[in-house]
C-alpha cells in the first residue's frame, strides 16, 4: 500500500461480519488518533520535515476514509468512517472534502444509484464487490444502470485478477497497468498500481517498463499492436513471447496476459465513454482546500470539475427539445423501412460484400474535430514503449488488410474453446459477457416502449467489428449509415480506436433525447465488441502458431 497506509490494515472492513468491521475501525481510529497526536502544536523547529511527512501520510489514509464514508455498502462502515473524519476535524485538522459532482463527468449524481439506496439484490452485488476489491469504484456505480451486465462483468474481472490462473497476482495487475497506459487511461492506471503493491508487487516495476522483468518487457510489443492495430498481429508474434528462452511464456499464460489486456484496453473506452471521475481517494477526486464561497475553486475548473449548474449546460449546442424528438422518430422510421425491406428482398452476397467494403473504407474518413495526437504524461507513458504508436486506419498510405471473415475464425467456433482449454471457465465466463451485453434490452427507445432495437444493436455491434476489418458474410451493412448518424459514428470510433479523445461535447451530442442509461448501454457494447474483436485477431494468432 501507499506510504501512510501501510500500518493500517483495511481488510475488516470487507467483511460481512459487522464485529470484525467494527474492530478493524477501532483499530484504525487508534491508529489515525496517534499520528494527529505530533501534529498538534506546540511544533518545535527540528520537527519541520518529520511533520511533513506525518501529515502527507495521514492525508492519505484521511482521504480512503473520506471514500469509505461515501462509497462503502456497509452503513456502519460510512458512518464510522465519517465520525472519525469529524473528530479529527475537531482537532484543527483540516480533512478531505470530494471534488467533482459523483461517478461520473458527462452523468448527473442525481440520476446514479447512490450508495446506502440500494435494494437488497443490489446491495448483495455492492457487498460482493466491495468484498473483492476494497472499494466500490466509480465504474461499478456507472454500470449498476445493468445490474445483469455488472454481475457478470464483476464476475469474470474477479477470475482474471484473483482466481486461480496461470499468471502470479502481481503480475496480472502489472498487466492491467501496461494495458491502461496505453490508452493513456491514469484512472485505471492509479487504481491498479495500488492493487499492484498490495499483492507485494515490486515498486521498482513502477518507475517505468524497464524495471520490470524482461519477461513483462517482452510483452509490450503485443499490448502495443493489440490496443491500437490488431489486424496486424501475426503468429511470428506469438512466437517471439513463447521462444524467449529464460523469458518465456508458456501458452496457458499467454491466453491469461491476452485476455488481461483485452479486458484492461476496452475498460479504458469505458472509462473516458462514460466520463468516469477519479476514485474519491486517489489524485484528482478530494481535496483539502476549504469550499470557496461558489462552492467551487479555480483548481476545480481546470481538473473539469465544474459546478452543477454548468454541467447542466448542454455541450451540444442549443438543439431544441423538438429537434432532438424527431431525431428520434427519424430513426424509428428508419428501422421499420428496414424491417420492411428485409422482408421484400435480400441483397446478394456480391452486393453484400461491396457494401462491407464501402462502410469499411468510410469508416477511415470518420474522425472528430478534435482528432489531433496528444503527448501522454510521463507518469502514464513509462508503462509503456514507443509512445507515438496509436491507431492508424487499415489502408492508410495504400497499405492494404485482408478481410478477417467470421465465418472462418469466430469467437464461438474458435476463440471460446482455445481459452477454454487454456484457461479453463474464463472462456464461459467471457462469452456470458459478451451475450449479455448483445442481447441486453428493456425494449425502450428515448420515450418509447415495447421497441425491438435487435436491429439498432447489431448495427453498432457490426459497425465497431467493421472498423477493424471484421466482416459478417449475413449482413447487410447498407444497414449502418441508415441507423448511425455522423455524430455518432464520431463518438463510437473515438470510444473504441482513440478513446482519451473522447470529450463530454462528443457525449452529448448523440441521441439526444435517450436516457444516460441507454447511452451507458451504448457503451457496453461498444467494449464488448472491441473486446471481441482484440481477442479474435490474437486468438486467430496463437491458433496458426500452434498449427
Amino acid at each position: 500500500m501507499a506510504e501512510g497506509e501501510n500500518e493500517v490494515r483495511w481488510d475488516g472492513l470487507c467483511s460481512r461480519d459487522s464485529t470484525t468491521r467494527e474492530t478493524a475501525l477501532e483499530n484504525i481510529r487508534q491508529i489515525i488518533l496517534r499520528k494527529t497526536e505530533c501534529l498538534r502544536p506546540p511544533y518545535r523547529p527540528s520537527d519541520g520535515l518529520s511533520n511533513a511527512v506525518s501529515l502527507d501520510g495521514l492525508n492519505k489514509l484521511l482521504a480512503h476514509l473520506l471514500m469509505l464514508s461515501k462509497r462503502c455498502p456497509f452503513e456502519d462502515v460510512r458512518e464510522k468512517s465519517e465520525f472519525i473524519l469529524k473528530s479529527v476535524q475537531e482537532l484543527g485538522i483540516r480533512i478531505p472534502r470530494p471534488l467533482g459532482h459523483g461517478p461520473s463527468r458527462f452523468i448527473p449524481e442525481k440520476e446514479i444509484l447512490q450508495v446506502g439506496s440500494e435494494d437488497a439484490q443490489m446491495h448483495t452485488l455492492f457487498a460482493d464487490s466491495f468484498a473483492a476489491l476494497g472499494r466500490l469504484d466509480n465504474i461499478t456505480l456507472v454500470m449498476v444502470f445493468h445490474p445483469q451486465y455488472l454481475e457478470s462483468f464483476l464476475k469474470t474481472q474477479h477470475y482474471l485478477l484473483q482466481m486461480d490462473g496461470p499468471l502470479p497476482l502481481h503480475y496480472r495487475h502489472y498487466i492491467g497497468i501496461m494495458a491502461a497506459a496505453r490508452h493513456q487511461c491514469s484512472y485505471l492506471v492509479n487504481l491498479h498500481v495500488n492493487d499492484f503493491l498490495h499483492v507485494g508487487g515490486d515498486p521498482k516495476w513502477l518507475n517505468g517498463l524497464e524495471n520490470a522483468p524482461q519477461k513483462l518487457q517482452n510483452l509490450g510489443e503485443l499490448n502495443k499492436v493489440l490496443a491500437h492495430r490488431p489486424w496486424l498481429i501475426t503468429k511470428e508474434h506469438i512466437e517471439g513471447l513463447l521462444k524467449a528462452e529464460e523469458h518465456s511464456w508458456s501458452l496457458a499464460e499467454l491466453v491469461h496476459a491476452v485476455v488481461l489486456l483485452t479486458h484492461y484496453h476496452s475498460l479504458a473506452s469505458f472509462t473516458f465513454g462514460c466520463g468516469i471521475s477519479p476514485e474519491i481517494h486517489c489524485d484528482g477526486g478530494h481535496t483539502f482546500r476549504p469550499p470557496s464561497v461558489s462552492n467551487y475553486c479555480f483548481c476545480d475548473i481546470t481538473n473539469g470539475n465544474h459546478s452543477v449548474d454548468e454541467m447542466q449546460v448542454n455541450s451540444a449546442g442549443n438543439v431544441s427539445v423538438s429537434d432532438s424528438f424527431f431525431e428520434v422518430e427519424a430513426l424509428m422510421e428508419k428501422m421499420r423501412q428496414l424491417q420492411e425491406c428485409r422482408d421484400e428482398e435480400e441483397a446478394s452476397q456480391e452486393e453484400m460484400a461491396s457494401r462491407f467494403e464501402i462502410e469499411k473504407r468510410e469508416s477511415m474518413f470518420v474522425f472528430s474535430s478534435d482528432d489531433e495526437e496528444a503527448t501522454p504524461a510521463r507518469d502514464v507513458s513509462r508503462h509503456f514503449e514507443d509512445t507515438s504508436y496509436g491507431y492508424k486506419d487499415f489502408s492508410r498510405h495504400g497499405m492494404h488488410v485482408p478481410t478477417f471473415r467470421v465465418q472462418d475464425y469466430c469467437w464461438e467456433d474458435h476463440g471460446y474453446s482455445l481459452v477454454n482449454r487454456l484457461y479453463p471457465d474464463v472462456g464461459q465466463l467471457i462469452d456470458e459477457k459478451f451475450h449479455i451485453a448483445y442481447n441486453l434490452t428493456y425494449n425502450t427507445m428515448a420515450m418509447h416502449k415495447d421497441v425491438d432495437t435487435s436491429m439498432l444493436r447489431r448495427a453498432i455491434w457490426n459497425y465497431i467489428h467493421c472498423m477493424f476489418g471484421i466482416r459478417y458474410d449475413d449482413y447487410d451493412y447498407g444497414e449502418i449509415n441508415q441507423l448511425l448518424d455522423r455524430s455518432f459514428k464520431v463518438y463510437i470510433k473515438t470510444v473504441v480506436c482513440t478513446p482519451e479523445k473522447v470529450t463530454k461535447r462528443m457525449y452529448d451530442s448523440f441521441w439526444r433525447q435517450f436516457k444516460h442509461s441507454e447511452k451507458v448501454h451504448v457503451n457496453l457494447l461498444l467494449i464488448e465488441a472491441r473486446m471481441q474483436a482484440e481477442l479474435l485477431y490474437a486468438l486467430r494468432a496463437i491458433t496458426r502458431y500452434m498449427t
